[in-house]
């Protein structure tokens, strides 16, 4: 387990202890690329890095001295290329093995990836493209992301390098690389947010990355020598960097990859699973809802013992039922795409449905009112903020790459504000309430869209839900829920005012939507989360609330 060269001490008696001791130690100059894989690749050559395998059947495995001795081989490529340390490039590569080859290759030659999801379409390309600098882009030819990535170029001076010359690369240039040093300080990797109350910014992390997701895998996910570990994600995440690749092998676990093509269903993920011996699995509420809607026993899931969840708050009823299924308890962890794991559910304590858990260690995490003063008492509802005033913890974004401006707006004062609203209870666990912008405001009461999803999920007609606020003279704010229903489900009058119940039996009257809006889909970002902004700005160009049935909007009585 190559983590423990990284701390003062690894095993602990308790949280108190892990969060006092936890810290990493980064050395000088360190990079991943060198300082673990080519370490790996010294002392344990023929250990599997990666398990990689698609929808077609085709299978690959990568030893940590096959990836050495590739990324040495495509770092030798990129410079032959016109690559050089600074220079960016946007990789479009899915789930390819390929990816991290490339990723490893990068780092070494000090060029600075950006990770893109092939969803993208030209515009959002173009955008990039302009915003980052790039004149290189790589991808997988999937029959439509070259094509858009074209569109968006235009006249512009990029080169498209097609995912196979990577490959060719691994045969033909040689595989060793001289070291290009760097600073802990520089930019190793960029990722762009998802964008869903503004346009994308690039999130700039820096060569010390890396051993903040001990945290992540050691202490959240449990990794451990021997695992197979399968995260969800695809390349274009800064989950796929959580899940796919430093803290994994920094456990010394081997990452599972499955590239699909195809629509993903929970026939292939449950396949997966079972056919490779998956011991881990990490994915957002969504896939687990997914695998929980299949007929579960036909797979064997014997070997699966850990499941941690990210991405969205995670429904109690969710957890209850994977537990029942399976026996293992999911542990949901939070962070974003500027961070590295910040809460978590550890080792030392019993998991809560629904809860964050407690701070990592090196995070130093308080909640801030609207005056930006800390609070102490349980059960208030803060801004989850991460002190930055004395050092910043390994992992946490160095800014938004060329947008000073907007770094400045999220890290002030000695904190790094998330935007994300939060409160912790008596035990100490904190517990998502949803983002600042999210948070609504009735007749005086503050209301957390995720609690009532929560409960409106527990309804049997109930696939899917967003909770927005529409205006309300009387209230300021009322309660909006958009409904997706479950097949044979009808939006009629009377299932309105049975949703309205179901959420005053089960929760505090004043949570209960008095508006309710039947729709077939949500919303969603191209990674899967609600787009809440987008359905008030479309409620917002609605003159009224109107009758349920000729006009999908429903106005339930108060009572």
């Amino acid at each position: 387990m190559f983590f423990q060269r990284f701390l003062k001490k690894y095993v602990f008696d308790n949280y108190d202890d892990y969060k006092e001791n936890a810290t990493p130690i980064v050395p000088e100059n360190f990079n991943f690329a060198y300082d673990v894989v080519d370490v790996f690749a010294q002392e344990m050559p023929n250990k599997v890095a990666i398990l990689w395998t698609n929808d077609s059947g085709e299978k690959k495995e990568i030893t940590f001295k096959m990836l050495s001795d590739m990324s040495n081989a495509v770092a030798n490529f990129l410079v032959a290329r016109g690559m050089g340390r600074g220079d960016t490039v946007l990789l479009f590569l899915r789930r390819r093995w390929e990816y991290w080859v490339l990723m490893m290759a990068a780092h070494k030659a000090g060029v600075i990836p950006i990770p893109s999801t092939n969803q993208l379409k030209a515009e959002d390309i173009k955008y990039r493209l302009k915003m980052a600098d790039a004149r290189f882009v790589v991808a997988f030819d999937d029959g439509v992301v070259v094509d858009e990535i074209k569109k968006a170029i235009e006249d512009a001076d990029v080169n498209i390098i097609d995912s196979s010359e990577i490959a060719d690369a691994c045969e033909k240039y040689p595989t060793t690389f001289e070291r290009v040093k760097n600073e802990n300080t520089d930019t190793m990797v960029v990722y762009f947010t998802s964008g869903t109350t503004d346009m994308p910014k690039m999130v700039a992390h820096n060569f010390a990355y890396p051993l903040g997701h001990i945290n992540t895998a050691v202490y959240w996910q449990q990794l451990t020598d021997g695992d197979i570990h399968f995260t969800l994600s695809e390349s274009g995440w800064a989950k796929c960097s959580w899940g796919k690749m430093y803290g994994q092998w920094l456990a010394g676990a081997t990452v599972f990859v499955f590239d699909f093509s195809r629509v993903f269903t929970a026939r292939d993920l449950l396949g997966a699973i079972s056919e490779n011996h998956i011991t881990s699995f990490c994915a957002p509420p969504t896939a687990y809802k997914m695998i929980l809607s299949a007929n579960m026993s036909k797979y064997d899931l014997s070997a699966l013992k850990k499941a941690s969840v990210a991405g969205e708050a995670l429904n109690p009823e969710v957890f209850e039922r994977f537990m029942e299924k399976t026996g293992v308890k999911m542990r949901e962890g939070f962070g974003q795409t500027e961070t590295c794991v910040m809460l978590f559910n550890n080792p030392w304590i019993e998991p809560k449905p629904g809860s964050m858990g407690m701070p990592a260690a090196g995070w130093d995490i308080v909640l801030l009112d609207e005056r930006a003063r800390p609070i102490a008492e349980p059960n208030t509802v803060g801004e989850i903020c991460v002190t930055t005033a004395d050092k910043k913890p390994t992992g946490l974004f160095q800014g938004y790459h060329k947008n000073e401006k907007q770094t400045d707006i999220v890290c002030r004062d000695g904190y790094y504000h998330t935007g994300d609203m939060a409160y912790f209870d008596t035990d100490g666990y904190f517990w998502f309430v949803g983002r600042n912008d999210d948070l609504i405001k009735t007749s005086g009461y503050r209301v957390s869209p995720f609690e009532v999803e929560s409960v409106l999920l527990t309804h049997p007609a109930v696939r899917e839900v967003a909770v927005t606020a529409v205006p309300d003279a009387s209230r300021g704010q009322a309660v909006k829920a958009t409904v997706v229903l479950n097949k044979y489900f009808q939006p009629t009058d009377v299932l309105v005012r049975q949703l309205q119940d179901h959420v005053r039996m089960n929760t505090a009257h004043y949570k209960s939507p008095r508006v309710i809006e039947f729709v077939d889909t949500l919303p969603m970002t191209i990674s899967g989360k609600i787009r809440r902004a987008l359905i008030r700005t479309l409620d917002s160009a609605k003159e009224s609330i109107v009758d349920p049935i000729k006009n999908t909007i429903g106005l339930g009585e108060d009572k």
